[in-house]
């Protein structure tokens, strides 16, 4: 029992939210000091700037491994050099001692040594809440994403899912350089014109095992089939899980093509597989990259994931990445770059009820997915136990085990092994029920939120024999709830690396959504005897909002394919939904969310700039644009040196232009105001392009946070060119007397008229 307990809470680390991120990303730039004891080797990642290499190496690989010789000097009858990296950095990934990683670090043309450690990766319904419809012209008009081809950063896929037919399809462009990599369980003939590329990196998690065989694409957790059917399923009728959400499945851009780069396992994604899964990707020529996957928040300069993606984006790619697991606390948002989109998770319309009833009559309701329909069973003891551990015959049999700090179905075969009766489990991070995740218990089961395990953890407290009864109704309830509402598990603003720049970017579906599933995963993917098998599954994370949006982008880049990803980030921030399907402000499901005028309003900080709504986004009218050199100037205003600057651009020689505003003058869709006691007025400029074919006119409309007077200059902007330019200013003011305590408030800016409305959402804080 003592091994399968540790193998199971292992696992629900990665799957109960989707990871918590516990772990660091990376660590910094290794500066010389005193020599540590030897250790035995780890890899590290060597970032190296290619314009210094020495005229007398014809190759920058014969330059690396002149390095590693001259700094580790170990006898071994193979190269300890992992991957080299030459389009989104320059560099590679090798074998070290911490001795010898020092020594490297001083190397001439070194620019980072960083040890490598683990990050970890974080439908039927959502596409029609989210407002694409296969009757809908929007949707019609980008042929679906028809051709478009996707890249995601992940587990791995199944191909031979019905997501991945390629049916209707033709040949995929010409100009695609990508193919599938045959290994022992993975055919490359199972790829064709639907998965365009399937490859592996696994030297930076499994270093013994180079030279042991080419490594698999194939998805053994299900994680990576699950995101890349979200984004780009083929059409797939009477898909669902067991009775659950049945209907048609089919991605976002259902037409767009897939390509799988492989660099994570159910333990996590070593950094050196990642970017070298990066850098395959955009040398294969993927348009989008989707990475449901992360770790601590840290300097960009110090975080290869934010350098990879950075050549990425100055490649033209747009990047999207999953915002964390780690809510419903303040500031911890990751993947927090200003050239990615950065998503977080809210629900659909859908539900999956099912109910508590206590001993006292009252009833508590939740979500399951357990399969055996019961309008009441029996009045069955009510026992709390946190620790799987202590679940023997003696102290369940026969008792439903309450667990206060939540439960998995991977939690119910452990307890129906033990001959438990049932299990419930109280979500301590979801308000209500709508944010809770329904989970395919074996036993009866059932999900509650913080306050409905707040009235049963009180009739616990006082009644000396507590007793529960279930009620399972085994149905989908559509358009009942009110949806969407920001899940109290995803990752919060403000951003730890830079306040002054607001994360997440948007919120998209990632609450109980349904896709396809590896043939290889059991349906609770833990390490327990789950022989269940499934070719749909339905989880939460902002892993699963993160493809969303990558599926989305896919819809824009096919209708404008000479769009920057500024451009295309910009259409989905300023067309997001603010309101609900009950026509009231976003809600936050947080439990530690506070009230705003008695509602628990998701602000800017929780929802970004709000829930994407492609069908305006295919039609911005207007968009915010950055390249390259705005990026550089944003990474001076961070006061970065030269050094650390050339790692994202590796010419580099000083900072030229001052950024207007600091790091919130970044010509981004949102504003970041921060008002110390110094400060009395904020200005701040932004360029708004027009995108739509008619000429236009805009009035700026203003609300205004609490205590700030907001002034914009023009308040008129007339566009009658294509690709016409107009900027304009904002004053911000600080009314506030006396001296306020650290706190934020919140607005927007919004530029309409009858075809449009543009809008940025705007957060100001005081500190003291």
């Amino acid at each position: 029992m003592a091994s399968i307990t540790t193998k199971l809470l292992h696992h629900l680390a990665l799957f109960l939210f989707l990871v918590q991120l516990t772990g660091p990303v990376l660590a910094s730039k290794i500066k010389s000091h005193a020599a540590l004891k030897p250790q035995p080797p780890s890899t590290y990642i060597v970032h190296a700037n290619h314009l210094a290499k020495p005229p007398h190496f014809a190759t920058h690989e014969d330059w690396y491994h002149s390095m590693v010789a001259a700094n580790s000097p170990r006898p071994t009858n193979t190269s300890r050099i992992l991957y080299t990296y030459d389009t989104v950095m320059q560099g590679f990934a090798v074998q070290l001692t911490g001795d010898e990683a020092r020594r490297m670090s001083g190397a001439p043309g070194v620019a980072g040594v960083y040890e490598d450690e683990l990050f970890y990766l974080h439908t039927t319904r959502s596409p029609g809440f989210v407002g694409l419809d296969p009757k809908n012209g929007a949707w019609n008009e980008t042929n679906f994403g028809d051709g478009v081809v996707i890249g995601f950063i992940d587990g791995g896929i199944w191909p031979e899912s019905a997501s991945f037919s390629d049916s209707g399809l033709g040949p995929v462009r010409a100009s695609w350089k990508g193919k599938c990599v045959d290994a022992d369980d993975f055919n490359a003939s199972l790829c064709n014109n639907k998965l365009v590329g399937a490859k592996a990196f696994s030297a930076g998690r499994a270093p013994s095992k180079i030279g042991g065989g080419v490594p698999s694409p194939r998805d053994k957790d299900g994680h990576g089939t699950h995101v890349s059917s979200t984004a780009a399923g083929a059409e797939v009728p009477d898909a669902g899980l067991h009775m659950f959400s049945r209907g048609t499945a089919w991605g976002l851009a259902p037409k767009a093509r897939i390509a799988m780069y492989k660099a994570c396992d159910a333990e996590g994604c070593s950094g050196a597989d990642i970017v070298a899964a990066v850098d395959a990707a955009v040398k294969d020529g993927v348009d989008i990259i989707s990475m449901s996957l992360g770790g601590q928040p840290r300097s960009f300069h110090s975080d290869v994931i934010a350098i990879a993606t950075f050549g990425a984006e100055r490649n033209g790619i747009f990047v999207v990445l999953a915002g964390g697991n780690a809510g419903p606390g303040a500031s911890t948002v990751i993947n927090t770059a200003p050239w990615m989109a950065t998503v977080g998770a809210a629900t659909v319309d859908r539900l999956f009820p099912a109910n508590l009833t206590l001993g006292n009559g009252a009833v508590l309701a939740g979500q399951s997915l357990y399969t055996m329909q019961a309008k009441g069973t029996a009045m069955i003891p009510l026992v709390s136990s946190e620790s799987p551990g202590d679940w023997t015959p003696d102290t369940v049999m026969g008792k439903i085990v309450v667990c206060m700090d939540g439960a998995t179905d991977a939690h119910g075969i452990l307890l129906q092994n033990a001959g438990g009766a049932g299990i419930v489990g109280v979500d301590p991070r979801e308000w209500s029920r709508d944010g809770t995740t329904a989970s395919p218990f074996t036993l009866p089961g059932i999900v509650l939120s913080y306050t409905a395990g707040e009235k049963l953890r009180a009739y616990m407290a006082t009644e000396p024999n507590p007793v529960g009864s279930f009620s399972f109704g085994c149905e989908t309830a559509i358009s009942k709830n009110r949806a969407p509402v920001v899940a109290g598990f995803s990752s919060r603003g403000p951003s730890k690396v830079v306040p002054e720049l607001l994360k997440p970017d948007v919120v998209a579906p990632g609450v109980s959504i349904l896709a396809a599933w590896s043939g290889d995963a059991s349906v609770s993917g833990a390490d327990v005897v789950d022989g269940r098998r499934t070719n749909y599954n339905i989880i939460s994370g902002t892993s699963m909002a993160c493809p969303h949006v990558a599926g989305i982008a896919a819809l824009i880049k096919k209708k404008y394919p000479s769009w920057t990803p500024a451009m295309i980030r910009s259409a989905l921030m300023t067309t997001a939904w603010t309101i609900d399907n009950r026509g009231r402000r976003i809600r936050d499901n947080g439990a530690t969310a506070g009230l705003d005028d008695g509602v628990r309003v998701a602000t800017p900080l929780v929802a970004g700039s709000g829930y994407v709504h492609p069908d305006l986004a295919l039609d911005p009218g207007l968009v915010y644009d950055a390249g390259q050199r705005d990026y550089v100037d944003f990474l001076c205003a961070l006061n970065y040196t030269a050094e650390q600057l050339r790692l994202f651009v590796p010419d580099f020689v000083r900072c030229t232009r001052t950024l207007a505003g600091g790091p919130a003058g970044l010509n981004y869709p949102s504003f970041v105001v921060v008002f110390d006691n110094r400060t009395a007025i904020r200005t701040l400029t932004r360029t708004l392009t027009k995108v739509s074919e008619e000429a236009e006119t805009y009035n700026v409309f203003v609300k205004a946070p609490k205590h700030v007077k907001v002034t914009v200059t023009p308040t008129t902007l007339v566009f009658k060119e294509p690709n016409e330019r107009k900027s304009y200013t904002v004053d911000f003011r600080n009314e506030a007397r006396g001296n306020r305590k650290t706190e934020w408030d919140f607005g927007h800016i919004s530029w309409e008229n009858e075809n449009h409305r543009v809008r940025s959402p705007v957060a100001c804080h005081w500190q003291n």
